[in-house]
């Protein structure tokens, strides 16, 4: 995993732990990581990272909505 060094003003007042969250998430619901990738981003279990993923308003179904209409027609 590569690691990443981020200059931010001192009167940002977040926790380091919530300014990963808040990146992990938002690279999930981009597609940019799979949950297990960004579960690991944030430092949790993939199960524990898709609970949290709704405090930050991030569905844990990402698929665009063709797909998903797809995959309930073929079931």
């Amino acid at each position: 995993m590569k690691t990443l060094t981020l200059n931010v003003p001192d009167n940002f007042e977040i926790e380091d732990r919530e300014l990963v969250m808040l990146i992990s998430t938002k690279l999930y619901e981009q597609g940019k990581l799979s949950l297990g990738q960004a579960a690991d981003m944030a430092g949790y279990s993939k199960r524990t990272f898709a609970e949290i993923l709704g405090k930050y308003n991030v569905s844990i179904f990402n698929a665009p909505t063709v797909e998903l209409i797809s995959d309930v027609r073929n079931a």
